[in-house]
This record gives C-alpha cells, sequence and structure tokens, in this order.
C-alpha cells in the first residue's frame, strides 16, 4: 500500500505502520535463528525509544550518534532519534577513539547510541574531549552506576512510562519534525583530508526514496537482505526506501554470515560494494582452478558461452538457436550451482559506493545474477543514478533517477542536482560553496552520457594519473580489470603519476590464495608466498592479459606483492572500504620508488 512521502521519516514510518500493520518489517537473528518484527511492533519500539530519549535531553536541533554496527537495534535507534526532532550522527563502529571524538566534537552530539562495552570503553577512553556528551545508550552492555551509561532497555521501559502519562505525545512529536528538518550527519570517509560531516534533511531521505520506490528498485513482494553499514549513506538509503515501499527485509551486518545467510534466507534483492562481488568471483574461480580436470574445463566452457549470450543481448543482437542451447546446457550444469549458493531467488543484486569492472558485471549477468550498478555520492543521498531491472548497460550507472538533474562540465566533471542534494557541509561554509556552485553538486567524478542518458563514469578527477609523458591514465579502470582477471588479489593500487610508466602495488585475499598456495605446495606465510616466483607469475599473467588491450603508456610495467592486504584498522582503507590511495602510496614510497629505479622485471 502506497504512503505519504511528507513530513519526515518518522511520518513515513507511521504511515507504514497505518498502511500494513501486521506484515513482515525486519527479520533479524534472535539465538540460532531468526526473529520478526511486523510493522506495528517495529513502531511500538520506535514510539517507546523515542519518548525515553526525550527525557535524556534529545530535542528538535539537537544530536544524538549512533556508534554500532548494523543491526535492526541501528535502524529502530536511528528513527526513535528522529522523532524527537533530533538529528542522528552516524559512526562507524571501526572508528577509532579519537575519531569518535572527532566526529562526536564536531557535530556537537550530546549522546551516543552505542552497541556493546567494547564501544563504551572507546567513549569512556576519550570522555573528557567530549563534555558535551551526557549519555551513552548501550545495546548489548551494563548501565554505570553514576547514570553516564545506560542500557537501551532502560531507556525504552522509561519511554514506555511516559507514554502511559500522557496520550498522543509521540505523535506531536512526530508532527513537530519538518521536510527541512537536518535528518542525518554522515561524515564523509576522508579518502583525502580530514572527514566533513554531510548535512541531509528528511527531504533529502524521502524524495530519493520516492525515486527509488517509483522505478521499483525494492517492491512489496521482494525479501531484502541488508548488511551494508548503516553509518553509509547507501545503506540510509536502504533504510528509507524499505519503510517508503513496505519492503520485509533481513537484517544482519556480520561480514562472515553474508554467504550463509544468503543460502539460509534466500533473498530476492541484496545490495553491495563491488569488493563482495569481486570476493565470490575469486572464490569461485580459484576452487575451480584448485580442482582442475573437467571441472575446470567445464567451467571455462560455461564462462565462455555465457559472456557470449550476455555480450549478444548487450549488443542487441539475436541470439542463435545453436547459443541458446548451449547457453541452456551451462546453466543447467555450472551456472544453476552458483545461484543455489544464494538461495536460488536472487532477482538482482544492486551495486554501489565504487565502481563495478565490466568483467565482474559480465560473469554475474550470464550466470542469471544481474548486477544494476548504480552511482551516487553521501552528499547527494547516496542514489541518483541506477541501471534499470530488465534494461541494463554495463559499464554504465545508468540513467538518473527521476528528479535527479545532471550535468556535464567542460572538463568533463559531473554536476549533479535536483532533490537529493546536501544542505551543506556542517560548520564548514567556504566547503560547503565550493561543493555548490551554482546551484550543482559537483562531485569531483569523470564521466560521459550515452545517447540514452545514461551515465559512464571514468575516474575521479582528483585521482587521474597524468604521466611524465603528459598522458592521462584512469587507474580505477585498470585496477579493476587486473582484480578480475587473477582470483588471488584483493586490492590493486595503480601508480604512476608525474612518472614515465605505470605500475602497481597488489595485495593478495588470504582466504583464497591460501587453499591454492597449499595445494601448490607453496610457503603459508604471507612474507614469504608474495615473493614465491610461483605467485608473482600469475599477477604477471593477469596483468600482461590487461595490458594486451591498452595503449602502451597504460599498461602496468612493473608490480609489487605486498605481504599484508589493506585494513580499515591499518588505516589503508577508509571504513567504507576504498582504499586511502595516497596513504598507501606515501606508506610504500621507497618500495614505488625501487620499481623506478631498478626494474628488476618488467610485465
Amino acid at each position: 500500500m502506497s504512503v505519504e512521502y511528507t513530513g519526515s521519516l518518522p511520518a513515513l514510518l507511521r504511515s507504514r505502520v497505518r498502511a500494513t500493520p501486521y506484515t513482515e518489517a525486519f527479520r533479524h537473528p534472535s539465538g540460532d535463528g531468526w526473529a520478526c518484527l511486523t510493522w506495528s511492533e517495529t513502531g511500538e519500539r520506535v514510539r517507546a525509544l523515542a519518548l525515553g530519549l526525550r527525557e535524556l535531553g534529545l530535542e528538535p536541533g539537537t544530536r544524538a550518534a549512533v556508534l554500532c554496527g548494523t543491526r535492526v537495534e541501528w535502524i529502530v535507534a536511528d528513527l526513535a532519534v528522529l522523532s524527537t526532532g533530533a538529528a542522528t550522527t552516524t559512526i562507524y563502529p571501526s572508528n577509532t577513539a579519537a575519531e569518535c571524538a572527532f566526529i562526536l566534537t564536531d557535530s556537537g552530539s550530546v549522546l551516543v547510541v552505542a552497541e556493546n562495552d567494547d564501544q563504551v570503553a572507546k567513549l569512556r577512553s576519550v570522555r573528557s574531549e567530549i563534555p558535551a556528551v551526557k549519555h551513552v545508550v548501550v545495546i548489548d552492555g551494563e548501565a554505570d552506576e553514576e547514570g553516564w551509561v545506560l542500557t537501551l532497555d532502560q531507556v525504552a521501559r522509561s519511554g514506555e512510562e511516559a507514554a502511559a502519562g500522557g496520550a498522543g505525545e509521540y505523535d506531536r512529536m512526530v508532527d513537530a519534525v519538518t521536510e527541512d528538518d537536518l535528518a542525518t550527519l554522515i561524515y564523509t570517509s576522508g579518502t583525502t583530508g580530514r572527514p566533513k560531516g554531510v548535512e541531509l534533511t528528511h527531504r533529502n531521505w524521502l524524495q530519493t526514496a520516492r525515486a527509488a520506490a517509483q522505478i521499483e528498485l525494492l517492491t512489496p513482494d521482494d525479501l531484502h537482505f541488508l548488511w551494508l553499514p548503516m553509518s553509509h549513506s547507501f545503506g540510509k538509503l536502504l533504510e528509507s526506501v524499505m519503510i517508503a515501499v513496505g519492503t520485509p527485509t533481513v537484517v544482519d551486518g556480520r561480514l562472515d554470515r553474508i554467504a550463509a545467510n544468503l543460502g539460509a534466507v534466500r533473498p530476492t534483492v541484496m545490495a553491495a560494494a563491488p569488493r563482495i562481488f569481486e570476493k565470490i568471483h575469486n572464490t569461485v574461480a580459484a576452487t575451480v582452478q584448485r580442482e582442475g580436470g573437467i571441472k575446470l574445463k567445464l567451467f571455462r566452457w560455461a564462462r565462455g558461452v555465457g559472456l557470449e549470450t550476455v555480450r549478444a543481448r548487450q549488443e542487441g543482437r539475436a541470439l542463435s538457436p545453436g547459443l541458446r542451447a548451449r547457453h541452456a546446457l551451462a546453466d543447467r550444469l555450472v551456472f544453476a550451482k552458483l545461484r543455489a549458493r544464494f538461495g536460488g531467488r536472487i532477482r538482482y543484486f544492486i551495486s554501489g559506493s565504487a565502481p563495478l569492472s565490466l568483467e565482474m558485471a559480465e560473469f554475474f549477468d550470464a550466470a542469471g545474477l544481474t548486477i544494476l550498478e548504480g552511482y551516487g555520492l553521501t552528499e547527494s543521498s547516496a542514489g541518483s543514478f541506477v541501471n534499470r531491472p530488465g534494461n541494463v548497460r554495463f559499464g554504465t550507472v545508468g540513467p538518473p533517477l527521476p528528479g535527479v538533474t545532471v550535468r556535464i562540465a567542460e572538463d568533463g566533471e559531473i554536476l549533479i542536482g535536483g532533490h537529493g542534494i546536501m544542505r551543506g557541509y556542517h560548520g564548514l561554509p567556504e566547503e560547503s560553496a565550493e561543493a555548490l556552485q551554482d546551484g550543482w553538486l559537483h562531485t569531483g567524478d569523470i564521466g560521459e552520457l550515452d545517447e540514452a542518458g545514461r551515465l559512464r563514469i571514468t575516474d575521479r578527477k582528483k585521482e587521474l594519473i597524468k604521466t611524465s609523458g603528459g598522458k592521462y591514465v584512469a587507474p580505477q579502470h585498470l585496477e579493476g580489470r587486473i582484480k578480475a582477471a587473477c582470483p588471488f588479489l584483493s586490492h590493486v593500487v595503480v601508480h604512476g603519476d608525474r612518472r614515465n610508466y605505470c605500475t602497481a602495488l597488489v595485495t593478495l585475499d588470504a582466504d583464497v590464495v591460501a587453499p591454492w598456495a597449499q595445494a601448490e605446495g607453496l610457503p603459508s606465510d604471507p612474507a614469504e608466498l608474495c615473493a614465491h616466483p610461483r605467485l608473482r607469475e600469475e599477477v604477471r599473467r593477469a596483468i600482461e592479459t590487461v595490458n594486451a588491450d591498452l595503449a602502451s603508456y597504460e599498461t602496468v610495467k612493473d608490480f609489487a606483492v605486498l605481504p599484508a592486504d589493506f585494513t580499515v584498522e591499518s588505516g589503508e582503507l577508509t571504513p567504507s572500504m576504498k582504499v586511502r590511495r595516497r596513504e598507501v602510496e606515501e606508506r610504500n614510497r621507497e618500495l614505488l620508488d625501487s620499481l623506478y629505479r631498478n626494474p628488476v622485471e618488467r610485465v
């Protein structure tokens, strides 16, 4: 049933509760199984917690932070904060204590909803730096004696008691929240420079949710699996869409449970970052390569048939009877087994937050697991472009969502306008004015529009490599292709700015490379393995495959395999899993210099 897209996100939830009170809203882990919440039960939880938070001092114009992984309590806490008229500041649970202190201080947050005692301990370690934080509400943990830390259940019970003393107070709070009120402060990951707080209003989320619902990105008949970080704008957008549409959603942010959950709950739609699809592909490819024999031959044959089929469809060519028959056989023998790993009901995946390589898109589509690639920034409420179901053009992020406008500047930069554009950066008027020139959001990305109005991203404006010969190279494009060509790689960083040729730093995916190394009798120690000639030959072969289709100035001439993968904790990745390119290059400056001084081997 349809709902009203006016007022605020809590008003949207209230409309959803009234429209479909007894249908499933959320499914979440409980013991060894799953528990369900209806929309009515979700509304009651939000109502009680909102009134409890108000008792702690949350009111219009204030801010409360959520420091928590993806779980149903994150969504309930967010909606409860918004119901008081306050705004939610999102913090990744992987953020350090110092990073948490910066965000809490910069945002002026007066309260924190923390996931567990470990997160509370992190906050205690910087308590003197966050004097504005009056209370911490812990989801899985213990209250303290002084009352600085309270449990979520305590706060909800106090809200229930407050509700008993005066009917209608919750509705009065919700009615007072307007579309133009601040809803969310999301701090950009900061691949360069310090994070900036992006101010997004209720109108931003409501109108973007309306646009996604209009193209039926999610439907009431879907079962949506949500594991994405809710501290990221992509996850927050999906929260808004599933309330607007009434899509039942399985919520579990544990990364090590994604594969098992897909097989257990059998969703129809799941959104993910490209790294997840790369990992799935690499695991499958490495497994069949290790097994060898007839399985490897069958996999390669099926993949070839699938790619031939996909490319014919993309070019609008009719499939010959022979190709149809071969694809049907490949599907029965290989691809159907892959789909079964995901529960066998996936209608499509949605990819965002980073570029998806063409190789990944084609492989999954050949297997009957189409990926709808989209594009947006935190500053544009995450959703600005997306390929449509049944009308996917690989290599593009699709046409704009309804209500989104786009223009390509003279230097190729993508400019976005419309309902999703942020109010500005919190407390940074000069940076806000620079990003929002002439009413357009300057994305910092380079792209072009095709004849059908679909957007193609070519690279980051600030990350384009300019060789010493004056040639421009788009590193992300090369990195995606190299990862697709070698299943053992986790990350690739192409380097070459102001150099006379390009080189690459690569890291290994331990989960994929370890079984292969064991089967090949290679060292298990990462430092020994990364220098082993057999492993280097696999990487070299992949780079040579990619180089074969490139102009000479784009080719990667040399590479180094790093002994450890990039992680958020070590600082090479942002909390949203994007590579901090400058940080990686600076940390490996001596190694990179050696690839130019004394290139021992050239690809």
